[in-house]
């Protein structure tokens, strides 16, 4: 792997917040970062140049006592009550240091994990997985998930669209998909059943370009599908290096949802216009 530049490992320290401070976290379609689990093992091509392995790695040269094993997969328990500790309603990435459901989680902490969840029900939870079919699983164990509950799953290209049709039968007020790292092709997508729609090229040293026509093609069918579409970043050797800009404006489309919640204040996340930047 070739070595970073002093910027672009700033830039990782930044974009994976929720790694050390969990709040805060400059992911643009989020507010900050819990991660009760670290660790991961690759599953597919979208996995090949991982931004949380490299800092994960970074991390335990660091000392970070998080990462003291590195990049294998490890239960964070001292982690678990975090999002009960801020007061203010916030998006929080669930796990941007690792997948909630991964081959190791067991059902045990799955379920502790949800009952933070649950009891911290003025945040929406924004759960991301490469595994639906672990999620799938799970829905069936544990039933409808609360509407401040979100889950997503990753499709870098079409051969893993499959993986849009376990998340569809999650039971969720929210399903949403993550083309990031879009890596290849995508083709005709059926969004019946998913509300929110990201998409971003990869970053990082060994970043493998995107083409604009993927990213258009997945936009216009959004637009036709009346889903959300949010365009993260282009990529390239760092994660801002290509920007923001899609045919001339910023694309920050959330889904059209207000939470019922337990009498606490909430983030409400709307459909945004797509905003043309600043002169």
């Amino acid at each position: 792997m070739a070595p970073e530049s002093h910027h672009t490992f700033n830039e990782l320290l930044l974009t994976s917040a929720g790694a050390i401070l969990g709040d805060k976290s400059s992911i643009e379609w989020t507010d900050a970062s819990w991660n009760p689990t670290t660790g991961c093992t690759k599953v597919s091509p979208g996995c090949q140049n991982c931004y949380a392995e490299r800092l994960a790695h970074r991390l335990k040269l660091m000392g970070n006592p998080k990462y003291q094993r590195g990049f294998d997969f490890t239960l964070q328990p001292a982690a678990l009550d975090l999002p009960l500790k801020w007061s203010e309603p916030r998006k929080i990435f669930v796990n941007s240091m690792s997948d909630l459901f991964h081959e190791e989680m067991s059902d045990e902490y799955l379920d502790q994990c949800f009952e933070v969840m649950e009891r911290g029900d003025w945040h929406i939870y924004q759960i991301l997985t490469k595994r639906p079919e672990r999620l799938l699983r799970y829905s069936k164990r544990y039933g409808r998930f609360p509407a401040h509950i979100w889950v997503g799953t990753s499709v870098e290209m079409a051969l893993y669209k499959l993986r849009i049709d376990l998340l569809r039968q999650v039971d969720a007020t929210v399903r949403f998909i993550s083309f990031e790292p879009l890596v290849g092709k995508v083709g005709k997508v059926n969004f019946r059943g998913i509300s929110w729609a990201i998409v971003g090229g990869e970053s990082g040293p060994n970043h493998r370009p995107v083409k604009i026509e993927w990213i258009r093609e997945l936009r216009d069918q959004c637009t036709k599908q009346r889903v959300a579409f949010f365009f993260k970043q282009w990529g390239g050797h760092t994660p801002k290096s290509g920007g923001r800009i899609l045919d001339g404006r910023v694309w920050n489309e959330y889904p059209a949802f207000v939470p019922k919640h337990s009498g606490r204040p909430a983030v409400v996340p709307v459909r945004l216009r797509s905003a043309k930047p600043k002169p």
